[in-house]
C-alpha cells in the first residue's frame, strides 16, 4: 500500500497528522513510498497545556463545531484536550471509531479542511502507529465526545484538530463466515491456530488478470469505494516467497478504499466483499508493482495475497 492514512474524506494534511509514524516497504512491501518516522516529543508540557486549554469549543451534536482561538496557537509537542465525554457507549483501546474532524492552520487560524458534510471518517485505535495522545483523549469517552488536538508544524505554529466521535465498534479477530472451495489452479492456503496463513505455490504461469477467490464468505457489509477497512493480510510471491504479514507485525492494516492509497489490485479486489470474509487475490504485474523493483518485490513480479476483511466504515 502506498501509505497509512486516516481517508480520503480528510485532506492529505488531516491524514499524516494523526499518525506518529509509518512503514517503509521494507516494513509493508505493498508501500510505495517511504514515509520516515515522526520524531515529534511524545507528550506536551504545561505551556501546551494551555495553549490548547485556552481554546474554546462549541456547537450542536452533529454539526461543524465552532472554535475559537488566538493565533498563533503554538505547542512544542503533541498535545491532547478532553472537551466533552460524550454520553454513548465508551470507546475501548481497540475500536474501529468514526468520527468528524476539522483541521485547522494554527499559524493563522483558517480552517484546512473538514469532514462534516461528507460523512465521518474511521480510525482504528489499536494502529500502532496514531499519535498515543489520540487515542489517550477518545479511549474511555463515550459516543459523542469532542476533544482537541495539536502538533508542530513546519514553519512555526501548529496544526489545530477538532474531533466528534460519532460511533464505535470492535473489529473481527479474524475471518469469519462459510468456507468456500477455491478453483484449481491456485496456491494452497492453510491456516494456523491464530489464523495465519501460508501459501504452498503451483507449477505453471500465473495468471495475467486479477484473481479475487474467496476462501471464507463473510456474512458482514459489502466494503464500497471510500470506505476505511480494517484487515490483516499475509504477502507472496508466486513462487511463493513470503514478503511481508499484518500478523507478524502484530496490528491489522487500515486504509480507505478506491482511493489509490493502495496497489490496484486491492482497491478492485476489496470492494464488493462482505466484511468477514477472508480473499486470495492473485495480482499481476499492471495491478501492483509493475516493471520496477519495489524493496524486496521485483518488477515484474505477480503478487498474491491473503486478506482478512476485519471491518469497513
Amino acid at each position: 500500500m502506498r501509505r497509512h492514512a486516516l481517508s480520503a474524506a480528510t485532506a492529505a494534511l488531516a491524514a499524516m497528522v494523526l499518525l506518529a509514524g509509518c512503514g517503509s516497504p521494507a516494513d509493508d512491501p505493498s508501500d510505495t513510498t517511504t514515509d520516515q518516522q515522526n520524531e515529534q516529543p511524545a507528550t506536551g508540557n504545561e505551556d501546551d497545556a494551555a495553549a490548547l486549554a485556552a481554546v474554546s469549543l462549541s456547537g450542536e451534536a452533529g454539526e461543524a463545531p465552532e472554535v475559537d482561538f488566538e493565533a498563533p496557537l503554538v505547542v512544542s509537542a503533541p498535545t491532547s484536550r478532553l472537551v466533552s465525554e460524550g454520553n454513548g457507549e465508551e470507546v475501548g483501546a481497540e475500536d474501529n471509531v468514526t468520527l468528524h474532524l476539522v483541521v485547522f492552520n494554527g499559524a493563522d487560524g483558517t480552517e484546512v479542511s473538514s469532514t462534516y458534510g461528507n460523512g465521518p471518517d474511521a480510525l482504528f485505535l489499536g494502529d500502532p502507529t496514531i499519535y498515543p495522545e489520540i487515542v489517550d483523549v477518545l479511549v474511555g469517552g463515550g459516543v459523542g465526545s469532542r476533544s482537541l488536538f495539536a502538533i508542530p508544524a513546519e514553519g512555526g505554529g501548529s496544526t489545530l484538530m477538532a474531533f466528534e466521535v460519532m460511533g464505535s465498534s470492535q473489529p473481527l479477530e479474524r475471518a469469519e463466515g462459510t468456507p468456500v472451495e477455491p478453483a484449481d489452479g491456485l496456491p494452497a492456503i492453510t491456516l494456523d491456530d491464530a489464523g495465519e496463513p501460508s501459501m504452498t505455490p503451483v507449477d505453471g504461469d500465473a495468471p495475467t488478470e486479477l484473481v479475487v477467490q474467496p476462501l471464507i464468505e463473510g456474512d458482514g457489509e459489502e466494503v464500497a469505494a471510500g470506505q476505511t477497512v480494517i484487515v490483516n493480510y499475509r504477502g507472496w510471491l508466486w513462487d511463493g516467497e513470503a514478503f511481508d504479514s499484518s500478523w507478524q507485525r502484530g496490528a491489522p492494516f487500515t486504509f480507505p478504499v478506491g482511493q489509490g492509497r493502495v496497489i490496484e489490485g486491492w482497491d478492485t479486489g476489496l470492494q464488493g466483499q462482505p466484511v468477514g470474509s477472508q480473499l486470495l487475490l492473485v495480482i499481476p504485474p499492471d495491478l501492483g508493482y509493475g516493471d520496477e523493483d519495489t524493496a524486496s518485490i521485483p518488477g515484474g513480479s505477480t503478487l498474491v495475497f491473503v486478506v482478512d476483511i476485519l471491518a469497513a466504515d
